[in-house]
């Protein structure tokens, strides 16, 4: 039972880690300084979310094992995290696509993390929700602006959002591992979150005056949560752990 609770508890940091590294590529390339500067506090927070969890799971593994041993001395196929949060950002457009369906997700099952029968991890829960709650409220606002914005500014967020959607289905869809920490009452159960999520999106969409194409129906991409990645998460890793791997074990 600990390591599966292990494995849950590095799922939850992946997906913050990656999500949050995605963010920060946009440091010194946003186009605005004000959105720059938004986006790199977005990561932050999601980065020092991650750590949290590691920090855990290190005390759970125990041995020599370190916050930092998760992050820069795992291979591809040992992250857990979603593929959603590795694909990359794209045009500002697409980044906020992504960030609207991960940052809504993120609040309604963070909210309801808080409950999880494991008071560690609902205590990080908890000290992340107001920084989550500002993280959908960003991503929520700047999808309304555009999609209410100029002709191009609305075009370029509808094919976004389509272009994005069929990996956000991922989210909700629980593998092995989750049924099982459910079950524990450890992780919250996702049908509820699912409910809630449906209902925020198309409420921000209708006041965005845009629409998703569902082309494809139930069918989405899936299979990061057990280790099967796109081809982007290995790029991403490459240029996260090249320090790490070039110089092992270096201290500042």
């Amino acid at each position: 039972m600990a390591d599966n609770k292990l494995d849950y508890i590095l799922q939850l940091a992946d997906n913050a880690l990656i999500y949050g590294h995605r963010l920060s590529e946009w440091t010194g390339h946003g186009p605005q300084l004000e959105v720059d500067m938004a986006l790199s506090n977005i990561s932050l927070d999601n980065i020092g979310a991650a750590r949290s969890f590691y920090q855990y799971a290190a005390e759970i593994e125990g041995g020599d094992k370190t916050e930092d041993s998760y992050p820069y001395l795992r291979d591809v196929r040992d992250f857990k995290n979603v593929l959603l949060v590795e694909i990359p950002n794209g045009d500002f457009a697409k980044t906020i696509a992504r960030s609207f369906y991960f940052d809504c997700f993120q609040f309604h099952f963070y909210t309801a993390l808080q409950q999880s029968s494991d008071e560690r991890i609902a205590a990080i829960a908890a000290k992340s929700i107001k920084e989550v709650t500002y993280h959908w409220r960003y991503s929520k606002g700047w999808v309304i602006k555009l999609g209410d914005g100029t002709e191009v500014s609305k075009a370029k967020m509808q094919e976004a959002l389509n272009d994005v959607w069929d990996y956000a289905g991922e989210l909700f869809a629980p593998n092995k591992l989750e049924l099982e920490m459910q079950a524990q009452r450890i992780a919250p159960d996702l049908a509820p979150i699912k409910e809630r999520w449906d209902n925020s999106i198309n409420e921000a969409l209708k006041a965005a005056t845009l629409t998703i194409t569902d082309e494809n129906g139930d069918w989405h991409h899936n299979g990061g949560k057990d280790g099967k990645h796109s081809e982007h998460l290995g790029f991403l890793l490459a240029e996260l752990q090249f320090v790490q791997r070039a110089y092992p074990n270096s201290e500042w």
